[in-house]
C-alpha cells in the first residue's frame, strides 16, 4: 500500500494558516501571513527539495491547490522544489471546483476519504499532502494518513487555522526522527501510532 505523509508548517501554537504570504490566506480576517519566512533556512529548503524528490504524488485541498497552482508554475527550471512539484501528479479533493488546470492535476470526485482510499491501494510512490488543514481532518478521521512530518516554527500567533483543531480523533503518535534547524525549528517525523493510551501519577499512585 502507498504510504500517504502529511507535511504542514506550524506555529508553536499550532497555526498553520498562511505560513509563505500574507495574501495566501485572509480568512477569518488572518493578518499574520509570511510568518514562517523568515524561519525558513537553507537546511530547511534541502530537506523540502528531498522530501518532494521522493514523492510520487500530491493530494490537495482546494485552498492550497488554489495558492499552489498559482506560484509554482513560476518557478524557474533550476528550481528543484518547482519543477519537482509542477512535473508531479496532483490529485485536489473539492466539493467547489469543476476543472483543475495545473499541470497533471486530477480532479478527485465522490467521497474524498473513499477516493483517497483508492489511490493509497493503486500503484507508486509516496503521496504527499502539503497543507490543506480541513482535507487533513478527513484523512486522520479515516485513518489514511501514516506519517506526519511537522515543521514547527518558534512563533505565537493567537488566531487562524489550526492543524489538529477541535474534532480531531485522539490517536498516539510514535516519533521516528527529528532535527533542529539553524533558525530554531523543529522538524519532526511522526508515524501512527494506534490509540491514544492512559495513565495516572502522583504521590498517591506510586508513580512519581
Amino acid at each position: 500500500m502507498r504510504k500517504l505523509m502529511v507535511t504542514t508548517f506550524v506555529s508553536l501554537d499550532g497555526v498553520m494558516q498562511a505560513p509563505g504570504g500574507g495574501d495566501e490566506d485572509r480568512d477569518g480576517g488572518f493578518e499574520h501571513g509570511g510568518w514562517a519566512v523568515p524561519h525558513i533556512d537553507q537546511g530547511i529548503l534541502q530537506r523540502m527539495a528531498a522530501l518532494t524528490g521522493r514523492a510520487g504524488a500530491l493530494l490537495l485541498g482546494r485552498k492550497t491547490y488554489d495558492v499552489f497552482a498559482a506560484t509554482w508554475p513560476l518557478a524557474g527550471a533550476d528550481d528543484p522544489i518547482g519543477a519537482r512539484m509542477n512535473g508531479l501528479r496532483k490529485y485536489v479533493a473539492s466539493r467547489t471546483l469543476d476543472t483543475v488546470s495545473w499541470q497533471n492535476s486530477t480532479l478527485l470526485s465522490g467521497d474524498v476519504a473513499e477516493a483517497v482510499g483508492r489511490l493509497k491501494q493503486g500503484e507508486g510512490g509516496e503521496i504527499q499532502v502539503h497543507g490543506s488543514g480541513e482535507m487533513v481532518q478527513t484523512l486522520v478521521r479515516h485513518e489514511l494518513v501514516d506519517e506526519f512530518q511537522l515543521l514547527v516554527f518558534p512563533v505565537l500567533i493567537g488566531s487562524g487555522k489550526r492543524l489538529f483543531a477541535d474534532g480531531t480523533v485522539p490517536s498516539g503518535l510514535e516519533l521516528l526522527d527529528t532535527t533542529t534547524s539553524s533558525t530554531g525549528v523543529l522538524v519532526s517525523t511522526y508515524a501512527r501510532g494506534g490509540r491514544l493510551e492512559y495513565g495516572a501519577m502522583g504521590p498517591e499512585t506510586g508513580n512519581w
